[in-house]
C-alpha cells in the first residue's frame, strides 16, 4: 500500500468540485461540494447515533438503501437540521442534481454541515448545481476544492489516497473528511467521503466500512459532542478490474485493511485540527482483557477534560489518566497498569502497577510540549490493543464556541 496525491479524484472514474453557491455569508469560502462516479456504484454509509438527525441523513438512508449511488452532494454553513421543510430540500437538491446529471435522484447521497435549527432556501442549489456540475474534473485541485466546500471551523483541508494491489489489480481509494468540533462520533463520524475503483458487492462494502468504524473514526473525540449530521460515506465503482468481492476473503481483508489505513490517517487530522488544538494526542492501551475494554479505556482517557487540559499546559499529571481508566467501566485491575507518555523528545515512564514512580518533571514537561503526544497505557492484563485519537483543550475552544453562529 503506497499513500498518493488525488484525495477523492485518485481513483478511476471519479470527478469532483467545490463552490461558493451562497449558502454561506463570505463569499471566500466554498460551500457547495460534488463528487461523481463515472458509472454506477456500490455504496454504503455509516450515520449519527443522535436521535436529532439532519434531513439529509433520512433522505441518503432510502436513496442508497438498494447499495447503489453514483453521486456524494454536500453543503456547508447549514446542517439542514431541526426544520420543518428539511426533507423537502434534501429531497429537492438531488432531483435538481439528477436532472444537471442525467441520473436517478435516488442514486445521490446527500449531506450537510453547519448550524443547526438555520432554514435553508433551495436557491442557491438551483443556481450553484449546475455551475458546479459544470466545473467537474479529475485533477488533484477538483478533489481539494471539493474538500474545501465541505469546511466548517476546519483550519485545514482534510484528504489522503492510496494504492494498494487487489486481485492482482491495482486499487486506489480517495477520501475527505471534515470536523474539527462537536466531534465524539458513535458508529459514525462527521463527515467523510471515501471513493474507490476496486470491485466490491454492497454487502460487503457496508460490512467494511462499519468494522472499519468501530477502530478509526468512533475512537475519535475533540469534545466529546456527537452531531447530528454525523456521516460516513463510500462509493465503489470497480472500474479498477479486480474480480468482484462477494466473501470475507483474503481480498476483502486487503480492502479493509487500506479503509481502515485512511480511516485512521483521517482520524488522526480530524484531532489535530480540533478547534484550538495545539497537540495531537494518541492514547495507546494495550493488554487489555478484550477489544472492547482497550477501545474502552482509550476512548474515556481521551474525552477526559481534565486530561485535555493538563496536556495544553504540558503537566504530565498522569493521575488524570488513571482516573479517566477508572470511571471508563472496562474490565481493568488498576493495581496492574503502567504508564508513560512519549512524543519526538522521548518516553517517560510515569506510572507502575497503578502508583506513581519518580520521574524527571523537567524531561515531561519537554516531552509534553511537542505537537504529538503519545499517552502509553500497558493494563498487563491479556492481549487486546487500541488506539484513541484526541487533542488537547485550549482557551480558543472556548472563543469558537462561545460565538459560532455568528
Amino acid at each position: 500500500m503506497k499513500v498518493i496525491e488525488g484525495g477523492v479524484c485518485a481513483p478511476k472514474g471519479f470527478k469532483a468540485n467545490g463552490i461558493h453557491a451562497g449558502i454561506r455569508y463570505n463569499k471566500s469560502k466554498l460551500d457547495l461540494s460534488l463528487i461523481k462516479s463515472d458509472v454506477l456504484a456500490s455504496a454504503a454509509a455509516v450515520y449519527t447515533t443522535n436521535l436529532v438527525k439532519g434531513a439529509p441523513i433520512y433522505v441518503t438512508k432510502a436513496n442508497i438503501n438498494d447499495g447503489k449511488a453514483i453521486a456524494m452532494l454536500c453543503n456547508s454553513g447549514n446542517a439542514n437540521t431541526c426544520n420543518a421543510d428539511g426533507i423537502e430540500i434534501a429531497t429537492k437538491c438531488c432531483e435538481i442534481l439528477a436532472n444537471n446529471l442525467n441520473i436517478k435522484a435516488n442514486d445521490v447521497i446527500v449531506a450537510s454541515t453547519g448550524v443547526i435549527g438555520l432554514p435553508l432556501s433551495i436557491k442557491p442549489f438551483e443556481t450553484g448545481i449546475p455551475l458546479i456540475v459544470k466545473g467537474l474534473g479529475n485533477t488533484k485541485e477538483h478533489a481539494t476544492k471539493a474538500c474545501e466546500g465541505i469546511m466548517t471551523t476546519d483550519t485545514k483541508v482534510k484528504e489522503i489516497a492510496v494504492e494498494f494491489e487487489i486481485g492482482g489489480k491495482i486499487a486506489k481509494l480517495g477520501a475527505m473528511t471534515k470536523g474539527s468540533g462537536m466531534i465524539s462520533p458513535q458508529m459514525a463520524t462527521m463527515l467523510c467521503f471515501i471513493t474507490t475503483d476496486a470491485n466490491i458487492a454492497p454487502v460487503m462494502l457496508d460490512k467494511a466500512l462499519h468494522e472499519v468504524s468501530d477502530d478509526s473514526f468512533n475512537m475519535l473525540s475533540v469534545d466529546g459532542d456527537t452531531s447530528t449530521n454525523d456521516m460516513l460515506s463510500i462509493m465503489a465503482n470497480g472500474l479498477a478490474g479486480n474480480e468482484l468481492i462477494i466473501s470475507a476473503d483474503d481480498e476483502y481483508n486487503k480492502f479493509k485493511d487500506a479503509l481502515e489505513f485512511v480511516c485512521k490517517e483521517l482520524a488522526k487530522q480530524m484531532a489535530k485540527d480540533g478547534e484550538g488544538a495545539t497537540k495531537l494526542i494518541i492514547c495507546k492501551v494495550n493488554g487489555a482483557k478484550t477489544d472492547n475494554d482497550a477501545r474502552t479505556v482509550a476512548k474515556s482517557v481521551i474525552k477526559s477534560s481534565l486530561l485535555k487540559a493538563a496536556m495544553f499546559g504540558a503537566d504530565a499529571n498522569w493521575g488524570r489518566v488513571l482516573c479517566a481508566i477508572g470511571y471508563s467501566k472496562a474490565n481493568v485491575d488498576i493495581e496492574k497498569v503502567d504508564m508513560s507518555f512519549s512524543s519526538k523528545k522521548g518516553e517517560i515512564k510515569v506510572c507502575k502497577n497503578g502508583a506513581g514512580i519518580p520521574f524527571s518533571e523537567e524531561l515531561a514537561k519537554e516531552i509534553l510540549l511537542e505537537d504529538e503526544i503519545n499517552i502509553n497505557i500497558e493494563l498487563n492484563d491479556g492481549f487486546a490493543y487500541s488506539e484513541g485519537y484526541g487533542c488537547d483543550l485550549t482557551y480558543d475552544y472556548v472563543k469558537i464556541n462561545g460565538d459560532y453562529r455568528s
